[in-house]
C-alpha cells in the first residue's frame, strides 16, 4: 500500500468509514462512490487501518477474479485468497412431477479453482490475522464442519512417533489416494520406511514431501521433486490438510451412518403407509448404495446431502459455511451490494422448492433440506459487520447503515462522468460501427450490451465477420474463459467485447471509452436505472469516455439516468475548476488477474483476434457509403459495399477487401491450428467455421471480379 496515495475524497471516505467499523453499535456503513473513483482502494484503506480479517463478496464470478487480482497488487504479503463456485458446469439434480422427469447431477469441476477453495479453508485454520478472502456468494452454500477439517489435518513433526500404518490410515481418512508410480496432487507412495506426499493445496499446495522414518520415530521431512525426487529443501513440520471440505472423521462417520439408518427405515415406512411402493424402493436403493460407499471409502458422488449427519446437526439447523472458518470479529465487504445484496436473499427460496420434489419422490431423504444456503437472515447474523460498496446503492443498504451514506464522486483521475448520447435505432449498426471504428483507430477500447445471450453472440460472429477483433461474454461462457476474454482485450488482443450482463459492476477497464448500449429504450431489469448507471461507468475510467444509447423513446429511466449523470458530472467538473486540474485517463488495469489463468492459452475461446489493420478498411468503407432517399444501408457484410464509382476504381476496391479477407483467413488458420495443438477442440472448430466462412466470401467477391 505504501506505494499508493489516497486522493480526492478518498480520504474522508476512509477516515469515516473506519469510524463506522469500529463502531460496534452499528450495522453496517455505505460507500457511495461513482465508477473509477477507486472504491476497492478505499476499501483497501480501511483493512489496513482496521487489521482484521476480511471477506469481500461479489455477485459474479468475473468480478471476484478483478478483485482477488487488486487486493493481491495492494496487499502482497498478506493471505489473500479466493472463494468461488468450482464448477464450470452444474447441472443440479431434479425432478418434475408433471412430465415424470429425473434429472441427474452433471458437472464439471475446475481442479484449480478447488485447490484454491480449499486453500482459503487451510489459511483460515491456521490462525493468521492478515487474511482477505474473496467470495461470490458461494460462501453461503454449505460445507463442512470447520472442526472436522482441523481435526482430519495431519501435522508432521521431525522427532515425532508415529505408527506408520497409523499414519497411512489417516492419510486415506483425509482422501488422499495411494499410488505406486508418479505423484499427482492428493496422493501418496509408500517405499519401506519412506512416504511421499503430494499435498494438493494450503502453505505446501503442490509441494512434494518425503518423510523418513526410523522405527516409529520421523526421522526427517524434505521437499523432493516429484519427478526426480531429488531433495530440495528440509523441513521440521507440516501439515496436510484434508482434500474436501466434506471430510470427518470415522467416529462421525459411525454415528452419521447409524442415523441415516435410521431416517432411512422412517422414511420407507412413511412411503409404504401411503401405498407408495415405487419410491420407497428408490428411496432404499439410492440410500443403501451412499451408506456403502460412505462405509467403505468415506466419501459418495453427494455426500453433500448427507452433511447434516456428517455435522452431528439437528434437523433444520443451517448448516457450516465458509463464514463460519472465520474469526468472530471478521469484516464483511459486500461489493456491488445492490445487485449481491438481492442474490444472497434469493438463494434459499430456488434451492429449496428443488430438493422438496426430490425428497416427496423417494430420490433424497428430508435431511438433503438441510444441505442449502443461508437464509437471508442467517446471513445477516453472521454479517455483524458489514460495508455496501456500490455507485446505485439499493433501499436495503441505506436503511441498514443507519444513515452513514459516504459518499465518493470524485476520481483520483479527477475524469468527469461519461456523457449519456441519445441515438435513434433506425441507424444504430452503422452509427455503431463507425464509433468502434473510430475507437480502434485511436487505439482504444468498446463493450457493446445487448438485452440476451442470443443477441450478443450474433452481434459478436457478426463483428467477426467485417474483420473487427471481437469477442462475447455471459454467463455460459467458463469462468477462467471470462477472464481471460477481458484480458484479451487489455492485452491489445480484441478491440470489442459484446455482453449481456456481465459488464455492468465493477469491472476495471480503463482502456474502454466507448460504451454501446443497444434496446436502451426497453424498460427491465437489465435497462433500469442503476443498470444505465453501472454500464455507462465502464468508460468512466477513460477522458474520452462516451456511452451511446440506442433506442425509439425517452423512457422515464432514460430521463432519470441523464439527470443524475448531469448532476454528477457539474459536481466534478466544479471541483476540477476549482482546484485547476485537468482529468487523465486511469493506468493500465487487469494487476494480478492473469494469476488465476496458469498456462492457459492467450487466446480465448471465442474470441477473434484478427488483423487490426482490416479495422482500417472497414472504417473506409463506412466512409464511403451512400444513402438512398435518406436510408441508411444496413451494415449486413461486406459484400453489400459498392462505392458507386467508375468500374475500375470497383474492380481495385474489390481487390483490395478480398486481399483483406486473404489474411482473415490465413490467421483463422493460424487460431485454428494453435487451438487443436493445444486440445481446445471447441475453440479450433469456431475459427475453422469462421474460416470457411470467409474464403465463401472471398469466392463470391472473386465471381462478382468476374462479371
Amino acid at each position: 500500500m505504501a506505494e499508493y496515495r489516497p486522493m480526492g475524497d478518498q480520504p474522508e471516505a476512509i477516515e469515516r468509514m473506519v469510524q463506522a467499523v469500529k463502531d460496534n453499535s452499528r450495522r453496517g456503513a455505505t460507500l457511495l462512490g461513482v465508477t473509477g473513483s477507486g472504491k476497492t482502494f478505499t476499501v483497501a484503506n480501511v483493512i489496513e487501518q482496521v487489521n482484521r480479517p476480511t471477506l469481500v463478496i461479489s455477485h459474479n464470478k468475473t468480478l471476484a477474479a478483478q478483485l482477488y487480482g487488486e487486493f493481491k497488487n495492494f496487499f502482497p504479503n498478506n493471505a489473500v485468497e479466493y472463494f468461488v463456485s468450482y464448477y464450470d458446469y452444474y447441472q443440479p439434480e431434479a425432478y418434475l412431477p408433471s412430465t415424470d422427469t429425473y434429472i441427474e447431477k452433471d458437472l464439471s469441476i475446475n481442479e484449480n479453482i478447488e485447490r484454491m477453495r480449499l486453500q482459503t479453508v487451510a489459511t483460515l485454520l491456521s490462525g493468521r490475522r492478515d487474511v482477505i478472502v474473496v467470495s461470490s456468494v458461494s460462501c453461503i452454500y454449505g460445507c463442512g464442519n470447520p472442526e472436522d477439517f482441523h481435526a482430519t489435518a495431519i501435522e508432521l513433526r521431525v522427532g515425532d512417533k508415529h505408527h506408520r500404518k497409523d499414519l497411512l490410515i489417516r492419510l486415506v481418512d483425509a482422501l488422499y489416494t495411494r499410488v505406486d508410480g508418479q505423484l499427482q496432487p492428493a496422493t501418496f507412495r509408500v517405499t519401506g520406511e519412506t512416504i511421499d506426499i503430494m499435498a494438493s493445496f494450503g502453505e505446501f499446495g503442490n509441494q512434494c514431501f518425503r518423510i523418513l522414518f526410523f522405527d516409529r520415530e520421523i526421522e526427517a521431512i524434505y521437499s523432493i521433486d516429484p519427478e526426480t525426487g531429488q531433495k530440495l529443501s528440509s523441513r521440521e513440520v507440516i501439515t496436510i490438510y484434508p482434500t474436501n471440505l466434506f471430510v470427518t472423521t470415522r467416529e462421525h462417520i459411525k454415528h452419521a451412518l447409524s442415523n441415516i439408518r435410521n431416517d432411512l427405515d422412517k422414511q420407507i415406512a412413511y412411503f409404504e403407509r401411503e401405498g407408495r411402493e415405487i419410491e420407497a424402493q428408490r428411496i432404499k436403493q439410492r440410500v443403501e448404495y451412499d451408506m456403502e460407499m460412505i462405509n467403505e471409502l468415506g466419501y459418495c458422488s453427494g455426500i453433500e446431502n448427507y452433511s447434516r449427519y456428517l455435522d452431528g446437526r439437528a434437523p433444520g439447523s443451517r448448516p457450516f459455511c465458509l463464514m463460519d472458518y472465520f474469526p468472530p470479529d471478521f469484516i464483511t465487504v459486500i461489493d456491488e451490494s445492490h445487485v449481491t445484496v438481492p442474490q444472497i436473499r434469493g438463494m434459499y427460496g430456488g434451492d429449496r422448492s428443488r430438493k422438496e420434489n426430490l425428497v416427496e419422490y423417494g430420490f433424497r431423504l428430508p435431511a438433503a433440506l438441510d444441505n442449502r444456503p443461508l437464509k437471508f437472515n442467517e446471513f445477516e447474523r453472521l454479517a455483524t459487520n458489514s460495508i455496501y460498496v456500490s455507485a446505485t446503492p439499493a433501499d436495503y443498504e441505506i436503511e441498514h447503515s443507519e444513515g452513514e451514506i459516504i459518499e465518493q464522486f470524485i476520481r483520483p483521475t479527477h475524469i468527469i462522468d461519461p456523457p449519456l448520447k441519445l441515438r435513434d435505432s433506425l441507424h444504430q449498426i452503422d452509427d455503431m460501427l463507425e464509433a468502434m471504428c473510430a475507437v480502434a483507430r485511436r487505439g482504444e477500447k468498446a463493450i457493446a450490451t445487448t438485452i440476451s445471450k442470443a443477441s450478443a453472440e450474433e452481434l459478436s460472429r457478426y463483428l467477426e465477420r467485417i474483420g473487427i477483433r471481437s469477442s462475447y461474454i455471459h454467463s455460459d461462457i467458463e469462468t477462467l474463459n471470462r477472464i481471460q476474454i477481458l484480458e484479451d482485450l487489455r492485452e491489445d488482443r480484441l478491440d470489442v467485447i459484446v455482453g449481456v450482463n456481465l459488464l455492468r459492476e465493477g469491472i476495471d477497464l480503463p482502456e474502454v471509452s466507448l460504451v454501446v448500449i443497444l434496446d436502451a429504450d426497453k424498460e427491465g431489469f437489465l435497462r433500469n436505472e442503476r443498470a444505465i448507471t453501472q454500464i455507462s461507468g465502464r468508460a468512466a475510467r477513460h477522458t474520452n469516455g462516451q456511452t451511446l444509447l440506442y433506442g425509439d423513446v425517452v423512457t422515464r429511466t432514460l430521463r432519470a439516468a441523464l439527470l443524475d449523470s448531469n448532476r454528477r458530472r457539474a459536481k466534478q467538473v466544479a471541483y476540477n475548476y476549482e482546484n485547476n486540474i485537468l482529468p487523465r485517463s486511469a493506468k493500465k488495469s487487469g494487476h494480478g488477474q492473469s494469476s488465476l489463468l496458469g498456462d492457459r492459452d492467450n487466446g480465448s475461446n471465442n474470441a477473434n483476434t484478427g488483423n487490426k489493420e482490416s479495422i482500417e478498411s472497414i472504417a473506409d468503407m463506412l466512409k464511403n457509403r451512400t444513402q438512398d432517399s435518406g436510408t441508411a444501408i444496413a451494415a449486413e457484410g461486406l459484400a453489400d459495399y459498392n462505392t458507386g464509382g467508375d468500374g475500375n476504381n470497383r474492380i481495385l476496391e474489390q481487390n483490395a477487401i478480398n486481399e483483406s479477407i486473404d489474411r482473415l483467413i490465413d490467421e483463422a488458420r493460424k487460431d485454428m491450428e494453435a487451438a487443436a495443438r493445444n486440445l481446445d477442440f471447441l475453440a479450433a472448430a469456431r475459427h475453422r467455421d469462421r474460416m470457411y466462412e470467409l474464403q465463401r466470401l472471398s469466392d463470391k467477391f472473386a465471381r462478382e471480379l468476374l462479371k
